[in-house]
């Protein structure tokens, strides 16, 4: 039988309603989560390793570069065929983009949530988990990168994101479709990733920002970023990458004091590209140094920004980790 090592974090699958904070709250051990289902017993070996037990909101990117390593320490053992780990959904997609760019393993990293706590009619945390944890112990999953199950559907963290905040089918890849399904005991892979990117490094830049373009936006944040002498700007802008014309002023006035500047776009599908001239577009702020997200997304980009950071010395190897 093979063995997986369940990581688990907290989020909504490890939470239950309390009368008094009428809400759901953290309440359910990382043990306790596993023996909701009974059928892992007779798939794999599970061994639970309970990293913390918070909300994803709670959850920050040095936990998330933690992980990574933890990651990497657990799938040495040539015992263990794959890890599973449980987490909150709000986070996700970014915890699962940080361990893909930052993980040795080939192994299969999966990971699950859910979208009602287990409290809840119809709690769909213990189907989400052991469809995880076949997924870890599928060989059509080795080297296909950090994936995120949920509903029977497998994702690649760099292509999966959250489209609903509380309907079960939430998670997503827009234009691309999973890379795979769970049904039943059969874990099916319709198409392999042709890019995983990896970024190496031995620490995190945390002081990065992530802002969204609204219209009639000026650069009034932006400044204020500036003047705290932060180390990088993730700006989501319009379309393929437009901007309001304060705010490409802001922007330019960023770079000049050498502040990496990452320009990606709000829209949920498509990448940047410079296909306009006027002011304020993709093309107009490549003169001065502003680096397209491709398709990375604004959270995603900035988790990619923290690792390249540090693994670059100047903008132009810094764009090299932007470009597919």
């Amino acid at each position: 039988m093979k063995k997986v090592i369940a990581i688990t974090t907290g989020g909504t699958i490890a939470m239950k309603y309390d009368r008094e904070k009428d809400g759901l709250v953290p309440a359910v051990s990382g043990e306790d989560l596993l023996e909701a289902v009974p059928p892992l017993k007779g798939i794999a070996q599970v061994e639970v390793v309970e990293y913390s037990n918070v909300p994803s909101g709670h959850i920050t990117p040095a936990m998330m570069f933690e992980l990574a390593k933890l990651v990497d320490k657990k799938a040495a053992d040539d015992e263990v065929a794959g890890i599973v780990i449980t987490h909150g959904t709000d986070t996700i997609e970014e915890t699962a983009y940080m361990l893909d760019l930052a993980t040795h393993t080939q192994k299969p990293v999966c990971l699950t949530g859910a979208m009602r706590g287990a409290s809840d009619m119809s709690w769909d945390g213990p189907g989400n988990i052991l469809a995880a944890v076949q997924a870890a112990i599928s060989q059509k999953m080795f080297g296909q990168g950090v994936t995120v199950v949920l509903n029977d559907q497998i994702h690649a963290a760099s292509e999966v994101t959250k489209t609903h905040s509380v309907n079960m089918a939430t998670f997503a890849s827009p234009w691309w479709g999973p890379i795979g399904y769970v049904y039943g005991d059969q874990v099916v892979v319709k198409r392999h990733r042709a890019i995983q990117q990896k970024i190496y490094t031995d620490s995190l830049e945390n002081d990065v920002y992530l802002l969204k373009t609204a219209a009639g936006m000026d650069g009034f944040l932006i400044e204020c970023l500036i003047k705290k002498g932060v180390k990088g700007i993730v700006v989501e802008a319009f379309g393929c990458g437009n901007v309001p014309p304060a705010v490409k002023k802001a922007m330019e006035i960023a770079r000049s004091h050498d502040i990496p500047v990452i320009l990606a776009t709000r829209v949920t599908a498509g990448r940047v590209a410079p296909i306009y001239s006027y002011e304020g577009s993709a093309g107009s702020l490549l003169s001065s140094g502003v680096i397209l997200a491709e398709e990375s997304s604004g959270q995603k980009a900035r988790i990619k920004l923290m690792l390249a950071l540090k693994a670059s010395k100047n903008n132009a190897e810094l764009q090299a980790y932007f470009t597919d």
